[in-house]
C-alpha cells in the first residue's frame, strides 16, 4: 500500500465532527478478500471519498464502518471508542443509499422524523427539526407529499434530511447520486458538499465517479483490490499520482514506451527526469504516464506525429496525435487548436517537470481513452 496523508484546508467549525480510524481491516467473502489490511484515518469534519472500480472494496469498507458488516480482523474506532461490540443502530451514523429507501406509506415529514421517533423523541420537537432540515435541503413546500409524488432528486434530498435528522457523528453516503440524471446529479452534488461544510459532519462518500470524488472531497482515497493505492487532496491526486493505477483511473493518461538511464527517461527524443520519491521505476522495459496537459505540440511538416482526432472541449481542444505505433492525448488552447486540421504533422514535446514511470504495457493498451 502506498498512501499520502495530505489533508485539505477545513473551517474551524469542523472540530464538532468525529475522528474515524479504520485500522487494518480484513473482510473476506469465501475466497474473495474484499478488504486486505485496509487502514485509513479521517479527521473531524473531513469529507473523504472512497473511489475505485467495482469490486475494489469501497462499499465493504463503508458497511464495516456502519456496522452492517463485521470485519474478520481489524478495528473501527470513532472518537477513541472501539465499536466492535456496538450495533449499527447504536453507532450514531446517518446513511444515504443509492436507492432512496424512503417509506412509501409515509409523507416527507414522517420519513424525515422516522429516526427521531425510533429514538423516542417527542412529536413536536421532531416535526420542528424536520421542518428545519427540509428548509435546509429546499423541500419545505413538499412536506406533506409522498415519495411517489417526488422526483428522484427530491427523494434523495429527503433521504439526506432523514440521515441528518438524528444529528449523526458520521454521515455515510453510498453512491447516492448514481441513479440521477446529469443535471440533477450536479446540483445535488453541490448541495451535499455545501451542507457538509456548513454542518461540519465527518463524511465518508463511496463512488466510482472520479468527477464526483474530485469535486466534493477534502481527500480522495483511491482503492484497488481491498486496499489503498493513494490518499491525497484532489489536486495532488490528479497532478501527482504515485502509482500507475491512480494515474490511469483518475483522469486520462497516455502510456509512452521510454528508454531509462539513471533518473532520466527519453520520450520522443527528449530527456526528462523521473518523478522521485513517489514510485520506483524499477528495472526492465518502462512506460511513462502523461496527462494531456503534460504535452505541447508544434506544427512541423517534417514532424513524426500527425493528428488523428480532434475534440472541442471549450477553452481547450483535445488532440490525438499518432507517433509511430503510439497515440497520445494532447490538450491545447482552443484558439491554437482551431488552426490544426486532421492529418496535420506535428512535433510533440513534454512540458511536464517530471514524469511517472511504470512497467511496460503492450502497445495496444498504450492509450487510456477519455
Amino acid at each position: 500500500m502506498k498512501e499520502t496523508s495530505t489533508t485539505g484546508p477545513r473551517s474551524d467549525a469542523t472540530a464538532a465532527g468525529a475522528r474515524v480510524e479504520l485500522d487494518r481491516l480484513v473482510r473476506t467473502f469465501g475466497s474473495v478478500r474484499a478488504l486486505d489490511g485496509f487502514t485509513l484515518t479521517i479527521e473531524p469534519g473531513e469529507f473523504v471519498a472512497l473511489l475505485g472500480p467495482s469490486g475494489c472494496g469501497k462499499t465493504t469498507a463503508l458497511r464495516v464502518l456502519a456496522g452492517f458488516e463485521q470485519p474478520d480482523e481489524g478495528r473501527v474506532v470513532v472518537d477513541g471508542q472501539d465499536l466492535a461490540d456496538v450495533s449499527a443502530q447504536k453507532r450514531d451514523m446517518g446513511m444515504v443509499f443509492q436507492s432512496y429507501s424512503l417509506f412509501p406509506n409515509m409523507n416527507v415529514t414522517n420519513n424525515v422524523t422516522f429516526g427521531l421517533r425510533m429514538r423516542h423523541q417527542k412529536k413536536g420537537p421532531s416535526r420542528a427539526k424536520a421542518g428545519e432540515l427540509l428548509e435546509l435541503v429546499g423541500l419545505s413546500d413538499q412536506a406533506s407529499k409522498y415519495p411517489h409524488q417526488l422526483s428522484g432528486g427530491q427523494q434523495q434530498r429527503v433521504a439526506l434530511a432523514r440521515a441528518l435528522a438524528i444529528e449523526p457523528r458520521v454521515l455515510l453516503l453510498d453512491e447516492p447520486l448514481s441513479a440521477l440524471d446529469a443535471k440533477v446529479r450536479g446540483e445535488l452534488r453541490d448541495q451535499i458538499r455545501s451542507l457538509q461544510q456548513r454542518l461540519a459532519i465527518t463524511t465518508v462518500f463511496v463512488t466510482h465517479d472520479q468527477e464526483e470524488a474530485l469535486s466534493m472531497a477534502d481527500r480522495v482515497c483511491v482503492m484497488s483490490k481491498g486496499n489503498i493505492e493513494q490518499t491525497a487532496t484532489p489536486a495532488v491526486l490528479y497532478a501527482r499520482p504515485t502509482t500507475a493505477f491512480v494515474a490511469q483511473f483518475v483522469g486520462i493518461s497516455s502510456r509512452v514506451p521510454v528508454e531509462t538511464s539513471g533518473n532520466e527517461v527519453t520520450i520522443f527524443g527528449q530527456t526528462c527526469p523521473i518523478r522521485t520519491g513517489e514510485a520506483d521505476p524499477g528495472a526492465g522495459p518502462r512506460d511513462a504516464l502523461l496527462r494531456p496537459e503534460d504535452f505541447g505540440i508544434e506544427v512541423d511538416p517534417d514532424g513524426k506525429g500527425f493528428v488523428t482526432h480532434k475534440s472541442f472541449l471549450g477553452a481547450t481542444t483535445r488532440l490525438v496525435v499518432q507517433v509511430g505505433e503510439i497515440s497520445v492525448r494532447v490538450d491545447v488552447r482552443s484558439d491554437q487548436g482551431a488552426d490544426i486540421e486532421l492529418g496535420t504533422h506535428v512535433r510533440p514535446r513534454v512540458i511536464a517537470r517530471d514524469v511517472l514511470v511504470a512497467p511496460r504495457m503492450a502497445i495496444a493498451a498504450a492509450v487510456v481513452d477519455g
